[in-house]
């Protein structure tokens, strides 16, 4: 049509003979941006310091820890909702729209933030990181997994693994460069962070553009050459496609949602007491005068943590082709369940080489549980509007946002009312995630295929996806 523009889906249909090995560092690029929402952190203290200039002696009128806290709180439940919301428009509009409307949603966010900041106005912060931000990371987050999996439907695990390591990998580009960018303009504003929130907007938005205008979508009778679908676990894949609309009517979509909340919400509980739990647990009164865990090791610990974080979400998604959905989330919570169990006894015993193992493994099943799920849903509601249906799967992940947080939070203060002191502070914590996580197995094993009747009827194309 006279009236297309670059950005309709149209003009990103990849013509006969596209490598389709193309297509993931476009999205790639998305995912490594807005993945710098886990280095959020790197800004609490500095945050908290606007006014005193000391992150060590905050001034009656600095914004508190929690207070600071809630704009990543914000962006997660945005994350969720703008996903479910905006899941359909993406389908039918295409990636390139929607992967341009997250960056100026994330980048702008960043912009409007250091507004808040240099005017001291949290709320402004609320608004910029937490509610425009958000924006960006949901419609960010489903879109270039939708487009991969209709790439990659011989392997898509490995495609949903692409893509999703990289927001896991975000933090490790996201948090140096906010250090580095704080201290270079720390003499120029109060902490440095206003015109670093100015210069991350700026690079996150330009860099964003990579996977804009490069992602590509394939024709809708388009296949791998030499494809043939595999039948091995052909029980727990359909042939048909589903509806958006249908699909949140099927008991399937809320047992996984069911299964996508409890596996998010134990593996917040270590994510969110990695560093205390490890200087608590291992501390110089337990260890020995000079053997404790410094705050320098912990942080390295929490380093590694992302590392594993970040290569979960490819291993395991990519070994669910072979293993299948259901038996890979059957690992993550079976084995979940014994080490969740088994990490007080580790903290108790002064093991810490092997509770450091455990809480890798642990996280590296935390993120290979995101990584695996669009490729179940794609397994049970076929591409059609995969898309739509993930976004809509990721209101789990905003509701464990606030609810992992807080089961941690309520048993450790509770713990510590107690007086209990170190591992044993931590203990109730761990086993209650235990038991989140028998919930979420209970919930995988009840998944069976979809009944014939949420079918869509006749043929469909990817492109209608969103009517």
């Amino acid at each position: 049509m006279a009236n297309d523009s670059l950005l309709d889906r149209s003009r990103t249909v990849a013509g006969p003979g596209y490598n389709r090995w193309l297509v993931p560092p476009a999205a790639l690029a998305i995912h490594l941006a807005i993945g710098q929402a886990y280095a959020f952190s790197v800004f609490n203290k500095p945050l908290g310091a606007l006014i005193s200039g000391d992150v060590n002696k905050p001034a009656p009128d600095d914004w508190t820890p929690t207070q600071i806290g809630i704009t990543f709180s914000i962006a997660i439940v945005l994350l969720g909702l703008s996903a479910a919301i905006f899941g359909k428009w993406l389908e039918r509009v295409g990636p390139r729209k929607a992967m341009l409307a997250s960056a100026l949603c994330f980048g702008g966010g960043f912009l409007i933030a250091s507004l808040g900041v240099h005017l001291h106005s949290i709320w402004l912060v609320y608004f910029g990181y937490g509610f425009v931000g958000g924006i960006g990371l949901g419609i960010g987050y489903i879109s270039p997994v939708s487009t991969l999996i209709k790439w990659f439907p011989d392997r898509k695990g490995v495609a949903t693994g692409m893509a999703i390591m990289g927001f896991g990998g975000g933090a490790m580009i996201g948090s140096p460069l906010a250090n580095n960018l704080m201290g270079y303009f720390k003499d120029s504003a109060p902490q440095g962070v206003a015109p670093t929130f100015i210069v991350m907007g700026i690079v996150y938005l330009l860099f964003m553009q990579f996977g804009v205008w490069s992602i590509r979508v394939p024709a809708d009778d388009w296949k791998p050459a030499g494809y043939v679908p595999s039948t091995e676990h052909n029980a727990m894949i359909t042939t048909a496609n589903v509806s958006a609309d249908n699909a949140i009517k099927t008991p399937q979509f809320w047992l996984l949602w069911v299964v996508l909340l409890t596996n998010v919400t134990a593996g917040i509980g270590v994510l969110e007491t990695a560093s205390p739990l490890i200087q608590e647990t291992f501390s110089d009164g337990a260890m020995g005068e000079g053997r404790g865990v410094t705050a320098a090791a912990a942080a390295g610990f929490v380093g590694l943590l992302s590392l594993f974080n970040l290569l979960g979400r490819f291993f395991w998604s990519s070994a669910s082709d072979k293993l299948g959905r259901k038996m890979t989330y059957a690992i993550y919570f079976g084995l979940g369940i014994l080490l969740y169990a088994l990490v007080p006894t580790l903290g108790h015993g002064l093991q810490l080489t092997l509770f450091v193992v455990v809480a890798c493994v642990i996280i590296s099943m935390y993120g290979g549980g995101f990584a695996t799920v669009p490729a179940y849903l794609s397994d049970m509601f076929g591409k059609y509007q995969v898309g739509a249906i993930h976004g809509r799967l990721l209101t789990a992940w905003s509701t464990a946002g606030v609810l992992g947080p807080l089961i941690v939070h309520t048993l450790h203060e509770h713990a510590k009312e107690q007086g209990l002191t170190g591992a044993a502070a931590y203990q109730n914590v761990f086993y209650t995630m235990a038991g989140v996580l028998v919930l979420g197995l209970l919930a995988n094993l009840a998944v069976r295929p979809v009944k014939e009747e949420y079918y869509e009827k006749g043929p469909v194309t990817v492109e209608a996806g969103g009517h």
